[in-house]
């Protein structure tokens, strides 16, 4: 009798997985778009919102602050809810809460109601973070997996230059009497749903029902699981490192947010603004993709220290580069070209870090179950203290360089200082913060290649394991027959005639050396 051919079938089915796969990591990165644009909605009105409720810049910065401190505080049960369901179902749910939250905001009268609003916002933002950077992880290797977290960065730059587009050219218009920043808030609410449901229905988390089957049965069960995968990742010394740079790499990106503010005291209009701002998000996505092709190059070339390289040359080439825009450029919009090229070269220098380095080491200092928990607790730790950086650049500029809330802009000589005022707080919250990123960044030439090894010797370690596993379950089958090399399955009797024990007996030697490889595997796991 013929053996069935299984090659067509499994082409088969390796094709579905793939186009699984690739419209995935399609939808993912949509979703991503649409959680940077509305995460970038607010600062690209803060001078009509703060108008409208009569906010200083220290408020406005609270407004993002309030966002940033409940996003960081459910990171864990982001961590919680990926480990337990679907990933993608989890991105969209997550989808549903921010739209809500969205609209809430455009609604809103007061600044507490808008406080409120933007606090709901972070739970939904951070259910969706972690579950997309580790969807990307799994769906890649070693070396595309910087490129994907390029491409991942080139999405996050699109919804930020959409959001910030958006709310820029609606800031000061007016819908069916309607107040056009609140019309932008229903917008991306309106759409952000439909990325929900396009996740919820179409993407597929490939290790969904894997991870599915071996749940446990209580929720106290997983809880206490995610406690001791979190105390373990916590205590990797690279992990460690990338926290610390991580509080100061990611705090000029939230002072950022006061850009476009700038750009209009300094007498730019708001579609001036816009194009601008398109610019430099448009230089960044393009600085990931850069970023993360030549991670991957240098990677290969120099595994060890490739990636770090990398990412000191870009903060520390920002410093200048940002001097230069916010200090040394002349007080007139007409010469916005001027602004417009330091805008886009220092966009593409400073965003080489996540794509380039961060993400894809994350993946390689812990097993492949581990990935989601590593990206939530770095998103938690890093967001806690980077959300207080618009709150801080706000009290620099009032307090300690002279900023003046000017709510009506009727003086265009208060505009100018203020904006004056501004930059040197931009500036201060850029370079120090930069400087130090680059400095903490050192330590992993010491700690990356020691915690890579122990990753790579553990995911051997739990692949050994399972295949024992394996095999003494399939040495436990009932055969019939024996022979050479064919397990003999014996059983003995209680005293009601049932099978009690099943014994399994081998006509071939152990293998010695087989043994011994397996002991010093083990061994190796001890210490």
């Amino acid at each position: 009798m013929e053996r069935p051919e299984l090659g067509e079938p499994a082409c088969r089915m390796d094709q579905q997985q793939e186009r699984d796969r690739r419209r995935t990591l399609l939808l993912v990165n949509l979703a991503s778009i649409m959680e940077r644009a509305d995460e970038a909605l607010l600062p690209a009105v803060y001078r009509e919102v703060g108008a409208a409720l009569h906010a200083s810049p220290a408020g406005l910065g609270a407004l993002s602050l309030c966002r940033s401190i409940v996003q960081a505080a459910c990171y864990p049960l982001a961590a919680y809810a990926a480990a337990r369901h679907n990933r993608a179902h989890v991105i969209a749910v997550g989808a549903f809460l921010w739209a809500a939250a969205t609209f809430l905001v455009g609604v809103s009268d007061t600044f507490l109601q808008v406080a409120i609003s933007r606090g709901l916002n972070g739970i939904g933002l951070a259910l969706v973070v972690p579950s997309i950077q580790s969807l990307v992880a799994d769906s890649t290797d070693d070396g595309t997996r910087g490129s994907a977290f390029g491409w991942l960065q080139l999405a996050s730059s699109l919804g930020l230059i959409s959001g910030g587009f958006v709310g820029l050219l609606l800031a000061q218009t007016t819908v069916l009497g309607i107040d056009g920043w609140r019309v932008a808030f229903h917008l991306v609410a309106a759409i952000s749903v439909a990325v929900g449901i396009l996740n919820w229905f179409l993407a597929v988390d490939p290790h969904f029902p894997r991870r599915d089957g071996k749940q446990a049965t209580t929720a106290r069960g997983v809880v206490a699981e995610m406690m001791e995968e979190a105390k373990f990742v916590v205590r990797i010394p690279t992990f460690q490192i990338f926290v610390a740079q991580g509080v100061s790499g990611s705090f000029p990106w939230s002072a950022l947010s006061f850009a476009s503010m700038w750009l209009e005291l300094k007498g730019f209009s708001h579609s001036d603004t816009a194009v601008l701002m398109t610019i430099f998000w448009v230089a960044s996505s393009l600085g990931g993709l850069l970023g993360g092709k030549m991670g991957d190059l240098l990677a290969v070339r120099y595994p060890d220290a490739g990636r770090i390289v990398l990412s000191q040359i870009s903060p520390l080439s920002a410093v200048p580069l940002a001097a230069v825009l916010l200090l040394g450029l002349p007080d007139d919009p007409p010469k916005g070209v001027s602004y417009g090229a330091v805008l886009f070269i220092m966009g593409v220098f400073m965003s080489w870090n996540g794509p380039a380095t961060n993400f894809p080491i994350f993946a390689e200092i812990v097993p492949e179950k581990s990935r989601t928990s590593i990206y939530a607790l770095d998103r938690s730790f890093e967001s806690v203290l980077s959300s207080f950086a618009p709150p801080i650049v706000g009290l620099l500029a009032e307090r300690v360089y002279g900023y003046r809330p000017n709510d009506k802009g009727e003086s265009v000589e208060q505009d100018r200082g203020n904006a004056a005022s501004l930059a040197k707080a931009l500036y201060t919250s850029i370079a120090i913060p930069f400087i130090v990123c680059t400095a903490i960044y050192s330590f992993l030439y010491c700690s990356y290649p020691r915690d890579r090894e122990r990753a790579r010797m553990q995911s051997l370690i739990e692949l050994e394991l399972q295949q024992m596993e394996h095999e003494h379950e399939s040495s436990c089958l009932e055969l019939e027959d024996g022979g050479d090399g064919v397990p003999k399955v014996f059983g003995s009797a209680n005293d009601d005639g049932e099978r009690a024990t099943i014994g399994v007996t081998y006509d071939h030697k152990e293998d010695p050396e087989a043994e011994k490889d397996t002991v010093s595997l083990l061994a190796n796991r001890e210490s």
